[in-house]
């Protein structure tokens, strides 16, 4: 059994884990349905009759556009690994 590590720097899923097909498919599901999330977010933006209600919807999108971003950086850390600097 792999112990559990806190995420930090020069964090990386195990190798077999890391090169598996099954991992770097599960990431294209998440982003997929996180690209869903922001398309359904970026129409109640344009469609909203208030100023309350295009706030509330543009939260929406920041906060999708940032968990893609996130999930972006998770991939290249456990798939790719760390940047070189």
């Amino acid at each position: 059994m792999v112990p559990i590590v806190p995420l930090g720097a020069g964090f990386r899923l195990p190798p077999l884990m890391s090169e598996s097909a099954d991992l770097r498919a599960l990431f294209h599901r998440l982003n997929n349905q996180l690209g869903t999330i922001l398309a359904h977010a970026e129409l109640l933006e344009s469609k909203a009759s208030s100023d309350v209600e295009r706030i509330r919807a543009a939260q929406v999108v920041t906060s999708a556009l940032e968990a893609m971003t996130t999930v972006r950086s998770i991939r290249e850390l456990a798939i790719d690994g760390p940047a070189e600097s």
